[in-house]
């Protein structure tokens, strides 16, 4: 490449690399839409969305409603959404008994710090 083709190439890259410059006007519509849209919660990410894999197995997978989406939608706490994870996936994940037994130690944590030790 020459010097020439080089200064041009730096001065107008879009024209190298295929490249189009989107007007103020449409990049404000398409991000009022997007702004709409992450508002109404329905927004889908472009490269990738969150939810739509899992790291470390396939145990949430085939749930109806993923427990990250019941416990971010209802609010639930650390302890509380830690009952809800164990116990959506104590048949599937393959530790089935020590699932339960965390389920019954979150519940008794919550026991204790929200309602006071027992007497």
């Amino acid at each position: 490449m020459s010097d020439k083709e080089s200064e041009e190439s730096w001065i107008n890259p879009e024209e190298e690399r295929g490249w189009s410059q989107e007007s103020y006007r449409d990049y404000m519509k398409r991000r009022d839409a997007e702004e709409d849209a992450i508002r109404k919660g329905t927004y889908e990410y472009e490269y990738d969305n969150a939810t739509s894999k899992q790291i470390g197995g396939d145990h949430y997978k085939n749930c109806a409603i993923q427990p990250i989406e019941y416990i971010v939608k209802n609010k639930l706490d650390f302890l509380e959404g830690n009952v809800v994870k164990y116990i959506t996936r104590h048949r599937t994940k393959g530790e089935g008994k020590k699932d339960i037994e965390k389920v019954i130690h979150y519940a008794e944590l919550i026991l204790e710090l929200h309602y006071g030790k027992e007497k």
